[in-house]
C-alpha cells in the first residue's frame, strides 16, 4: 500500500530528560523513545506514493533533526510551521509549558513533500488552539486540517498514532489497534490472530 498522506508524531528521544519541569517530564518517563537514527532507518519513504504529503510534528527544541528525518524519509521539507497548536488548558487558558529559555505554549508539524502533491483545499489555516491532553498527545484538530489539506480519496497513514484509529486512516504505533507491523519484509498489514494479539497487549499496556 502507497500513501498519499503521512501524518507522523514521533517518540523523540532527548539529551536530557528536563526541559524546565520535574524528572517525569521528560518523554522516556512516558512512553518508549527513538534516537534520530533509529528513526531515519525507518522505511518510511516506502511508503509514500509519487506524490505524497508528510506532515509531522516535531518538538521545538528539534527543528534541525526534524528536517533531517524528513529527508531522510526522502522527502523536501517546504514550511517548517505548516500546522501550529496554539496549547490550552481544560479552562481555555493559556497554557504554561515547559523549556529552557522560554515556557513553550505551542507545538508545530513541518509540511514536506515527495514528487508534486496538490492540496485539496488551499483555506486551511496553520494555526488553531486547542486544550492539552495526555503528554505528548495531539488533538483531533490537527488531524482534521490533514484531512482537508489532503482531501476525502486521499488513502491515509498515521505514523506513531495513539489509541482508537479514525475512519479511513491506516495506523501505525504500540499504542493503537489494529496497527500496521513494521518487520523484516517492511511494513505491512496484520494477519486476524496478529490484531487479536494487538488488542490484548494494548490492554495490558492501559491497565499498567
Amino acid at each position: 500500500m502507497k500513501y498519499d498522506v503521512i501524518y507522523a508524531d514521533p517518540p523523540w528521544q532527548f539529551s536530557s530528560k528536563r526541559t524546565g519541569g520535574s524528572m517525569k517530564s521528560g518523554a522516556s518517563q512516558k512512553y518508549p523513545t527513538m534516537t534520530i537514527d533509529d528513526l531515519k532507518k525507518m522505511p518510511v519513504g516506502e511508503l509514500a506514493s509519487d506524490n505524497c504529503y508528510l506532515i509531522m510534528w516535531y518538538v521545538n527544541a528539534m527543528p534541525k533533526e526534524a528536517c533531517d528525518l524528513a529527508e531522510a524519509w526522502g522527502f523536501t521539507v517546504k514550511n517548517i510551521n505548516g500546522l501550529v497548536w496554539g496549547k490550552e488548558t481544560v479552562n481555555g487558558l493559556p497554557f504554561f509549558g515547559l523549556g529552557y529559555h522560554t515556557r513553550a505554549g505551542t507545538e508545530s508539524a513541518l509540511i514536506a513533500v515527495k514528487g508534486r502533491p496538490k492540496p485539496a483545499s488551499r483555506s486551511v489555516r496553520s494555526f488553531f488552539t486547542a486544550p492539552v491532553g495526555e503528554h505528548s498527545a495531539k488533538p483531533q484538530e490537527g488531524r482534521s486540517k490533514v484531512e482537508k489539506i489532503a482531501g476525502r480519496f486521499a488513502r491515509k497513514l498515521e505514523l506513531f498514532h495513539r489509541g482508537e484509529p479514525r475512519n479511513g486512516w491506516d495506523v501505525f504505533g504500540n499504542q493503537s489497534a489494529p496497527s500496521l507491523i513494521l518487520d523484516e519484509v517492511g511494513f505491512r498489514k496484520p494477519y486476524l490472530a496478529e490484531i487479536q494479539l494487538q488488542y490484548e497487549e494494548l490492554e495490558k499496556w492501559k491497565k499498567n
